[in-house]
């Protein structure tokens, strides 16, 4: 199977590699992730949505699973790819464009991808992509953190004893 740059399984198919459907507290948004990277993604923009900026609420600009390379590559599958990545505010935060968050604001991104274990696009060194917040653990780690952290997963999909 394929696998998205940060390692995950990467595929056209939905089913085959976990994609739900995932709604973030308190925002008007919900965001199709992989089973556990979205687990913590839905958390992180949760957080952000209440520290950072609001999720806008009229045109949707957030985006999570679709299956497509990096921009710019022939051959990299974009972590979008395996449902371990999304994009918030997107027309706030368009790519290749710096300072469209606060420095108070950039503080508190870094602070929650550290707590969250994700890497911000704002941080890239050749383009920066500031809407943009991928996993950047393995699936067991991105387990363990869901555990360690006592994140909740959707009813709807949890594996019942």
């Amino acid at each position: 199977m394929k696998k998205s740059q940060n390692g995950w399984p990467a595929s056209p198919d939905q089913k085959e590699i976990g994609i739900k459907v995932f709604k973030i507290k308190n925002a008007d948004r919900k965001m199709r992730l992989q089973k556990d990277a979205g687990v913590i993604l839905a958390a992180f923009a949760a957080e952000f949505h209440a520290q950072v900026e609001p999720i806008d609420e009229g045109q949707v600009d957030e985006w999570g699973y679709a299956y497509r390379n990096v921009r710019g590559s022939d051959s990299d599958l974009s972590n979008h790819s395996s449902g371990t990545a999304i994009d918030l505010n997107a027309t706030k935060h368009p790519l290749g464009k710096s300072g469209t968050f606060t420095k108070k604001q950039e503080k508190i991104i870094r602070e929650l991808c550290e707590k969250y274990g994700l890497r911000w696009g704002g941080d890239y060194k050749n383009r920066i992509d500031s809407m943009h917040y991928e996993i950047v653990e393995t699936p067991d780690q991105v387990k363990a953190r869901i555990k360690n952290m006592k994140l909740k997963r959707s009813l709807k999909w949890r594996k019942r004893k």
